[in-house]
């Protein structure tokens, strides 16, 4: 009798092949979690830029922009140079001591300034039509408000200065400065305007002669031929500075001495003969200094 072959149970198998396919079942339907993003490297901050280096061309433009420089061009420094040094050397020649002479330097000076100021600013209306004018209130680079502030505190300043040089001596510099002031309003338009620029030099030798050193100096009238010839030196210098501006003064309809002279003789002969004039009458002043003397 052969042996019967028993059959095999597939049933462990069907179940292990049913486990698995479950399991992979549940592995494919299981939530995967996304990847942890990568944490960004810390990266270093820019240094800083470092500051542009003025070069000195940018330094000397900053320097002449700054409010005491422009204030400076704008009180005529040359006219003022000129006027102080001028009255210093005559007040030494004519004897005074040196602090004498300094307080004659630094009233003078002051009252250029104010005279200065005071002319920049009645003209930057008509000054600002030609740009660049070279004049720091015209061009926009000064202030107007700032520059009448200067100029109240010039005045101030100039009163007390003008007054050290004796009460007579002082209040005749202040009509001379006030006549100055006068001719930058009226008068300068017309042939007359030679006018207040002889009445406010005419006054200066009158400073000097009754002037000394504190409130109470008095002195003695000046001599005849001493106003003369400073009036005359007022009118030679009134021509050397209205030269540069001749051909903008015309444009705006102004008809004074020295442009109407010009438009006969030409600009050229006029420089020459104010340039006479005004060194005639320098020497004028030298001579009757030296001979008759600054006082009667």
């Amino acid at each position: 009798m052969s042996p019967r072959l028993r059959r095999r149970s597939t049933e462990p198998a069907e179940e292990n092949a049913a486990g698995t396919g479950s399991t992979a079942t549940a592995t494919e339907s299981a939530p995967t979690e996304p990847a942890p993003e990568p944490t960004p490297e810390p990266t270093a901050e820019p240094a800083p830029a470092p500051a542009p280096v003025a070069t000195g061309r940018e330094r000397r433009r900053t320097l002449a922009h700054t409010t005491p420089v422009l204030l400076l061009r704008a009180s005529h420094p040359r006219q003022a140079a000129l006027t102080g040094a001028g009255m210093a050397v005559a007040a030494a020649i004519a004897g005074r001591p040196g602090r004498e002479v300094g307080l004659v330097l630094v009233t003078v000076l002051v009252g250029q300034a104010v005279l200065g100021w005071h002319n920049d600013l009645v003209d930057r209306r008509r000054d600002a039509q030609h740009l660049p004018s070279g004049k720091p209130i015209a061009d926009g680079y000064l202030d107007p408000g700032t520059t009448w502030f200067a100029l109240g505190c010039g005045v101030l300043l100039l009163v007390p200065l003008a007054v050290s040089n004796g009460v007579t001596a002082g209040c005749l510099y202040l009509a001379s400065v006030g006549i100055g002031l006068l001719g930058n309003l009226i008068l300068r338009k017309s042939w007359l305007s030679w006018v207040t620029w002889a009445a406010s030099y005419a006054l200066l030798p009158a400073f000097l002669s009754y002037g000394g050193w504190g409130g109470q100096a008095t002195g003695n009238p000046p001599a005849t031929a001493m106003v003369a010839l400073a009036a005359a030196l007022g009118v030679g210098v009134h021509f050397l500075c209205a030269l540069p501006g001749l051909v903008v003064d015309h444009e705006n309809g102004f008809r004074h001495l020295p442009l109407r002279v010009a438009l006969k003789i030409g600009a050229t002969r006029l420089l020459v003969v104010s340039l006479a004039w005004t060194g005639l009458a320098l020497v004028g002043l030298l001579l009757v200094g030296n001979t008759v003397g600054l006082s009667q």
